[in-house]
């Protein structure tokens, strides 16, 4: 049974007792809905879920994105693009998907960041919901989810159209994931990254 987290919610990469050897992140979001004369249509959202590979020392090693679909190690795996978003609501699927084999992961990479920014500049006040699931394996077992994480609309989406969604972080030998759900006034990928290392390692 999997775990529905709240922000700030950190839990540990196990599964009795152990490590987990592999986990997938699947990034999720809907298309917007505009109302007009003729009824309500959908408009397809291009977000982009990116990775940052950081050392101890908060220095950015490595990142994967719909341009670098794997790092260079080879321990994270990017699904590829996604340019629509759901556009019938929630179906339950991943819009993309990141692996990552954590026994892979190398020692000096301390954190990896997941991170959301709209290609096309779209609010992401103005898209109906967005969220991330974290599961066990291969993309191929995504019934098998650990944690998944709704995150809220606030207020302070307004205008952003850049978020950092959470962390695999690791806690002495031990992963583990906190969900972060923070938007950012940034507008490019390069400085969120600067951001995520600001603030939320």
């Amino acid at each position: 049974m999997s775990i529905s987290l709240e922000k700030g919610q950190r839990i540990s990469l196990e599964k009795n007792g152990s490590g987990l050897d592999r986990v997938c992140v699947g990034v999720n979001w809907g298309a917007i809905e505009k109302k007009g004369f003729f009824g309500t249509k959908k408009v397809a959202v291009d977000l982009d879920a990116s990775i940052g590979l950081y050392t101890e020392g908060k220095d950015l090693a490595d990142i994967v994105y719909f341009g670098q679909l794997k790092s260079k190690d080879g321990s994270v795996v990017h699904s590829g693009d996604d340019r629509t978003g759901d556009l019938d609501g929630d179906d339950g699927l991943d819009n993309e998907i990141v692996s990552v084999e954590l026994g892979k992961v190398p020692a000096s990479v301390k954190s990896i960041a997941i991170v959301l920014n709209s290609y096309q500049g779209q609010d992401f006040a103005s898209i109906p919901f967005a969220s991330v699931r974290l599961y066990e394996g291969t993309p191929s077992r995504v019934d098998n989810i650990i944690a998944n994480y709704n995150i809220a609309h606030e207020d302070k989406f307004n205008g952003s159209v850049s978020m950092v969604l959470g962390v695999l972080y690791r806690h002495n030998s031990a992963w583990k994931f906190r969900a972060v759900g923070e938007p950012t006034e940034d507008k490019k990928l390069e400085k969120l990254f600067e951001t995520v290392a600001a603030n939320y390692l």
